[in-house]
């Protein structure tokens, strides 16, 4: 199984030299990489090809974004990574091993987030469990799935915000999600720069009102 690994991008000139260290052994063990930027003004696309990553441009918006990776990508399988998410060794192998089982179509990874505060283990502990008991996760968890299922539920909505949830909700109509307990590590730095139990209030009150239906441009405003 040939697993594509989609990566929206957006002004991450100073993150790119730390993410290309991560995906290149990813690439030399046999995955597809395609970034996908959505109109950066910094150096991004220039650094990209400098590292002979593949580049497609796309409307900005991590929806429009990863569908446009998608819609190139040639692999069996589709792993949407975050820019500032690393995935846990092993990864090429984990998730085709993790999909081999025909009642299964899609499935995440637990997550650690680095930082320095202690909350930020709590929050991921409690990120985990919730994704258990919901079957619902977040692009922070590395989200993948056949090609067979991201088109039969029509890829990410055309919407700011939640897409990820959108997504997952849509995908657990088709099997409940494998759950990888090798952790993918995902980048503190908004947690701590707002405010741990400020940024847990804020997301969860924006799932929330998503439940409620509030319209996801007035959620996105919010979350910006």
């Amino acid at each position: 199984m040939k697993l594509s690994i989609i990566i929206p991008v957006l002004n991450e000139a100073q993150a790119l030299p730390g993410l290309f260290e991560h995906l290149l052994p990813l690439a030399r063990h046999g995955c597809e990489i395609i970034m996908v930027d959505g109109g950066s003004v910094d150096a991004t696309p220039t650094l990209v090809a400098c590292a002979g990553f593949r580049l497609i441009q796309a409307a900005r918006g991590r929806a429009s974004q990863m569908n446009a990776g998608a819609a190139i990508a040639s692999g069996d399988a589709l792993l949407f990574l975050h820019a500032d998410t690393r995935l846990p060794d092993g990864a090429c192998g984990l998730v085709p091993r993790a999909l081999a089982n025909p009642d299964k179509c899609w499935g995440r990874f637990d997550v650690c987030i680095s930082g320095h505060s202690f909350m930020l283990r709590v929050v991921a502990c409690l990120i985990n469990l919730r994704s258990r008991l919901t079957a619902i996760a977040t692009g922070d968890q590395a989200l993948f799935m056949t090609r067979a299922a991201f088109d039969r539920v029509g890829g990410f909505p055309d919407q700011p915000l939640m897409e990820d949830v959108e997504l997952c909700t849509r995908l657990r109509r088709l099997s409940r999600p494998v759950c990888i307990t090798r952790r993918a590590v995902t980048s503190g730095r908004r947690w701590e720069r707002h405010g741990v139990w400020r940024t847990i209030v804020l997301m969860w009150r924006l799932r929330w009102d998503y439940w409620r239906g509030v319209p996801t441009q007035l959620l996105a405003r919010r979350y910006q």
